[in-house]
C-alpha cells in the first residue's frame, strides 16, 4: 500500500459515490472537478484498488468501492465525533466513575448523587459498590474506586474529604419492648438498663466507637449482648427480640415487622456523619464533574473537624 489516504480524499470518494457524478459531487464539496478527480485517483493508488467505474452517463461503484463505502463513512464519522468525545472526556461529561458507599449512605447521599449524575452527566458510566469505610479507603488508595461515601476518614496527605451529611442517633427496639411503650423518648440511662445490640469493633468501627462514647459521656455502662457488622444486621437482631440498639436516623427507613424507632432524650443531635472522600491527586475528569455538581470540592481536614455541610 502506498501513502496514507486523507480525510479529504475520503470525503471526495463518498460524495462521488453518493452523487454518482463528479460534477455534482464537486459542487457539493464546493471545489472544482479536476482536484476532486485527483483526490479519487490518489485514494485508489493508496488502496491499490479501483473504487469507481467511470461511464459516459454516470460513475458507478466497483465491488471494491461498494465494500469500501461504509468503511469510509465510518471513518469520517469517527473523525467528526472524536474531538467531541475528547472534549467531553476532558470536561468529565463522559467516561467512567466508580463509587464506593456504605449501606446507610445509600439511604441518604447516594440517591441524590445518582439523580444528579443521571440528569447532568448521562454519558458517564457508573459502577456502584457497597463497602465499609475501611474497605473504601483501601480501594481509594489502590485506585479501585474514584470516590467514596464513608464514615470517619483517617488523616492522610493522599486523601481529601468533606462531610456531606449529618444525622442523629435514634433508638431501635422491638415493638413490644418497654422502651417502645413509654410514650416519650427514653434517656440513655433508661436505655442502658436493657440489653444492647451494638456494632463490631472492626467492621463497624465508626458506629461501635460512637455508641460507646455516647453512653460513656452520659455515665452509663450498658450490657452489650450481641454485635453486628452493619446497621441492617443490627436491625435484624433487634427485630428478633435480642435487645435494643442505637442507629442513625436514616435507618428508620428500613422496615421490619417487629421494629419500632424512638428519639433519645438528651442526646446531642447530628453526631453521625458521612464523608465524601477522594484522592487529592487524580486524573478523572468525571470525578471533578461530580465534585462540582455536589459542591464538595473544598478540601477539609481529615481529623474529624470537617465543617458543617
Amino acid at each position: 500500500m502506498g501513502n496514507q489516504f486523507t480525510l479529504e480524499q475520503l470525503r471526495g470518494f463518498v460524495a462521488v459515490a453518493e452523487e454518482g457524478h463528479f460534477g455534482r459531487a464537486a459542487t457539493r464539496l464546493r471545489i472544482t472537478q479536476p482536484p476532486l478527480s485527483r483526490q479519487i485517483q490518489k485514494l485508489e493508488r493508496c488502496l491499490e484498488v479501483e473504487l469507481l467505474a467511470r461511464t459516459p452517463g454516470a460513475v458507478l461503484l466497483t465491488p471494491a468501492g461498494a465494500a469500501f463505502l461504509p468503511e469510509a463513512r465510518r471513518m469520517l464519522s469517527l473523525a467528526e465525533t472524536a474531538p467531541v468525545t475528547a472534549r467531553s472526556a476532558a470536561r468529565g461529561t463522559t467516561g467512567a466513575l466508580r463509587i464506593g458507599f456504605t449501606a446507610i449512605s445509600a439511604l441518604t447521599v447516594l440517591g441524590t448523587w445518582i439523580k444528579a449524575i443521571n440528569r447532568n452527566l448521562p454519558l458517564v458510566e457508573l459502577t456502584l459498590t457497597e463497602m465499609v469505610t475501611r474497605d473504601q479507603i483501601d480501594a481509594l488508595l489502590a485506585g479501585e474506586i474514584h470516590v467514596g461515601l464513608a464514615r470517619r476518614v483517617p488523616a492522610s496527605d493522599v486523601l481529601s474529604a468533606r462531610r456531606v451529611h449529618v444525622e442523629s442517633l435514634i433508638l431501635a427496639c422491638p415493638r413490644s419492648h418497654p422502651l417502645a411503650g413509654l410514650g416519650r423518648p427514653p434517656s440513655l440511662a433508661e436505655i442502658g438498663r436493657h440489653d444492647i445490640v451494638t456494632y463490631e469493633p472492626v467492621s463497624g468501627r465508626y458506629l461501635h466507637e460512637l455508641v460507646i462514647s455516647v453512653f460513656h459521656g452520659a455515665g452509663v455502662e450498658p450490657r452489650y449482648v450481641h454485635r453486628a457488622g452493619q446497621v441492617h444486621s443490627l436491625l435484624a437482631l433487634v427485630d428478633a427480640d435480642l435487645g435494643v440498639g442505637l442507629v442513625p436516623r436514616s435507618a428508620s427507613r428500613m422496615r421490619l415487622p417487629n421494629l419500632a424507632f424512638t428519639e433519645i432524650d438528651g442526646l446531642s443531635p447530628n453526631v453521625v456523619e458521612t464523608n465524601c472522600v477522594w484522592r487529592t491527586q487524580h486524573a478523572t475528569p468525571a470525578l471533578d464533574a461530580l465534585l462540582r455538581l455536589t459542591d464538595v470540592t473544598r478540601d477539609a481536614p481529615l481529623d474529624g473537624s470537617q465543617p458543617q455541610a
